[in-house]
């Protein structure tokens, strides 16, 4: 089964033919920046599992080894591909038809969070988890989403 999403406008769509290996939600300053809100939203989806299905998107955001992906013509922040992360891309999950995987699993860079902004996050992070805290994360969420 395939879940489809899209840009605000349309013009830029894309597909996840498997589930997310976690959601979550981050409250760092530069995604509180870029979302124009106190944090912002996100899906691990399986890199072999998501592609771009109609439309351009364009590098924005931070033009570094973390590209962050943008509608081409609306400029909706679609999807990231982490700095040395290449088995995952990070969608928001909010622009998923019907918003699916929207609640978060894990929370994090909660240091810089704003302090009224509150999550269902089940894990919370004053950065971000260690490498070794993964493992156990991703089984808990599998176990929560097939349940």
């Amino acid at each position: 089964m395939a879940w489809t999403g899209r840009c605000r406008c349309g013009q830029t769509t894309f597909e996840a033919s498997a589930p997310p290996l976690i959601t979550m939600a981050c409250h760092c300053r530069g995604c509180q920046q870029m979302t124009a809100s106190a944090f912002s939203l996100s899906a691990a989806i399986p890199a072999e599992a998501f592609k771009v299905t109609s439309g351009e998107p364009v590098v924005g955001g931070l033009h570094g080894a973390s590209r962050h992906y943008f509608c081409g013509h609306c400029l909706s922040w679609m999807f990231t591909r982490p700095e040395g992360v290449d088995f995952f891309v990070n969608v928001r999950s909010a622009l998923f038809e019907p918003p699916a995987w929207s609640e978060p699993f894990v929370e994090t860079v909660t240091a810089e969070k704003m302090p009224w902004a509150t999550t269902p996050a089940k894990h919370a992070y004053e950065h971000f988890p260690p490498m070794e805290d993964f493992p156990r994360l991703l089984a808990e969420y599998a176990a929560q989403r097939e349940a």
